[in-house]
């Protein structure tokens, strides 16, 4: 797995004039101001953009590109969107780019060792955790979630293990009390960004080597499911409260009322009162809306009904008093612990 790392070591310095050969494989929001940097980086010719198919996205099923599809077609670039990366015609159509150098982040598919070993210069990743803490596919609300105060974002060498290649450079990154999966992306972000201007013109001029990750502290995340974002109150408030926030915008939290979805879009925690039963839904003396847990008090602050909008969760109670009727939840779902 280290072969990668110690080829691209080796490799002479390449001049600025030339421009080094390079592709960009992304996806999502978190890659876009990542590319936006290699575009402006000088010595990097970036020749070709690797992206998901444009989905079907709404009620309309309107096909939509992603959001890295959609800048490299601002920016006038060459874009490969493969249903599968590994099939032999794509892997022949990259190898046809030519590439020197390739970057990845937020692309989504697992990448096979024929595009692994293309690069002379090396195949690097840029992953939102301080690795090898948070592996896989959902580290931002794995770091919420788990409460960390801390967090960053890691260069590395890409390696068939999942995110288990030698490290090139790391830059840490605060964890808010507040931050949404949406706040702490779009930090990370300009952080990865910076991490790329800073580290690939030391990289590619060997004066930086990547190191082995540590075997301690090794966890790993899994792709969302949509019924991770249900409410469990057999959970503390700290903890929903968490949920609540790393699960933005999907799959968005949620109770179920008597079968009626009830999303929660921002919360806050209170400490349980005295004849509290988790899982009931407990009017405020101002005209609020708490659910009560094993542990706690969850205080419904912003919410919303299928098919409604976002709203105050006292207006929701003053359109429809029934809420504060101890309704019980029917539906917890599992939990992503």
């Amino acid at each position: 797995m280290s072969g990668v790392a110690a080829e691209v070591s080796i490799v002479g310095r390449a001049s600025p004039e030339s421009g080094v050969r390079t592709v960009f494989f992304g996806s999502g929001g978190f890659a876009v101001p990542i590319l936006d940097a290699l575009i402006g980086m000088v010595g990097i010719d970036v020749v070709g953009v690797v992206s998901a198919p444009d989905r079907p996205v709404g009620r309309k099923a309107v096909l939509t590109p992603t959001p890295v599809t959609a800048r490299a077609r601002e920016l006038g670039l060459p874009v490969l969107q493969p249903v599968r990366v590994r099939r032999p015609e794509v892997v022949a159509e990259i190898e046809g780019l030519a590439p020197q150098l390739i970057v990845l982040a937020d692309y989504g598919q697992l990448i096979p060792r024929s595009l692994l070993d293309l690069p002379p210069r090396g195949f690097l990743n840029l992953h939102p955790s301080a690795l090898p803490r948070w592996r896989g596919a959902a580290p931002i609300p794995a770091t919420i979630l788990a409460g960390d105060t801390e967090s960053a974002v890691t260069l590395m060498v890409l390696v068939e293990e999942m995110d288990a290649g030698p490290i090139v450079a790391t830059e840490v990154l605060e964890v808010r009390d507040d931050d949404t999966a949406v706040t702490l992306e779009e930090r990370a972000a300009e952080v990865a960004a910076r991490l790329l201007q800073r580290s690939i013109p030391e990289w590619l001029a060997g004066r930086i080597a990547a190191r082995p990750q540590a075997e301690e502290g090794v966890t790993l995340t899994r792709p969302l499911r949509k019924s991770d974002g249900f409410l469990n109150p057999a959970l503390s408030a700290v903890e929903l409260e968490r949920q609540v926030r790393a699960y933005q915008p999907w799959p968005r939290s949620q109770l179920v009322l008597q079968f009626t979805p009830l999303f929660v879009w921002s919360a806050a925690v209170a400490p349980s009162e005295p004849g509290d039963t988790p899982g009931t839904l407990v009017g405020t003396s101002d005209g609020g809306l708490v659910l009560t847990t094993v542990d706690g008090r969850l205080v419904l602050k912003v919410v919303q009904k299928a098919g409604g909008r976002p709203m105050p969760a006292a207006d929701l109670v003053r359109g429809h008093r029934g809420l504060l009727h101890g309704w019980s939840i029917t539906g917890p779902g599992p939990s992503m612990r």
